[in-house]
């Protein structure tokens, strides 16, 4: 059987390379390296044009991936922008919230990372808290805190102990979104996962970055209702095409 084919989406920032320097498409290698660690196949997809480009995208996936980065524009939520939010990335704002939206409506299993968990909640009409502290290590250095699951949830189903886990943002989940449920939380009480309970796929959400540690369980359990939407119906007999019996005399 083929691996499912997980997308994850990419920015576009400058970048230099020999004599070149131009606008790139971007994505840390962490993200693909731990698609193929969980038994996917990783395609990057580059930004597009918002509606119709991210349907066809989405279509021709198996799963999908939101990767984390930029600060969401506070307008997408209602509310005006705090003095440490980061500026604006409208472009991949617009480009992954359709990417989000396309795949819950083909339930094409997603994951989202961080700014993917955000843009998720943001996406269904929740909202967030735009700075809070010590959930990074630093400046540029990743720092590590316990996450607890809630029982009974997808989440706790992939990893249903509490865990240890690398984190690096300074913003999180507030109002959860319509249908959203929280499903994992840190000792502060931020959201470190949420999801889509009863939707006929995996839409899951987790805060801190997968990608940076050991644990490939979270990208394991996306790669798996992948796999298991991709897998072609078993097949029903038509009786109309068994071969017709001989008489005995």
């Amino acid at each position: 059987m083929s691996r499912p084919v997980i997308g994850i989406s990419t920015y576009q920032d400058p970048a230099r390379w020999g004599v070149w320097e131009m606008p790139a498409v971007l994505l840390p290698a962490a993200y693909p390296r731990l698609v193929r660690a969980a038994g996917g196949l990783a395609v990057l997809l580059p930004p597009d044009d918002a509606e119709d480009a991210a349907r066809d995208t989405v279509a021709a996936l198996d799963g999908l991936v939101i990767a984390g980065g930029a600060d969401i524009e506070p307008a997408r939520y209602g509310a005006a922008a705090d003095p440490r939010t980061g500026p604006p990335a409208r472009e991949r704002d617009a480009w992954e919230m359709a990417l989000i939206r396309a795949a819950i409506d083909r339930q094409v299993p997603l994951l989202g990372i961080c700014r993917g968990m955000q843009l998720l909640n943001v996406a269904l009409g929740g909202t967030l808290i735009q700075h809070l502290k010590d959930h990074t290590g630093g400046l540029g250095v990743f720092g590590s805190h316990p996450v607890t699951p809630v029982a009974g949830t997808a989440y706790a189903d992939a990893v249903p102990e509490t865990t240890m886990v690398p984190a690096y943002h300074h913003q999180a989940v507030d109002r959860l979104g319509a249908g959203l449920v929280a499903s994992a939380h840190a000792p502060d009480g931020t959201v470190e996962a949420l999801e889509l309970p009863d939707h006929g796929s995996l839409v899951l959400g987790v805060q801190w970055h997968p990608e940076m540690g050991q644990d490939t369980r979270v990208m394991a359990a996306l790669v798996r209702a992948a796999g298991e939407r991709a897998a072609p119906a078993p097949r029903t007999p038509d009786p109309r095409s068994r071969a017709p019996r001989t008489p005995v005399d």
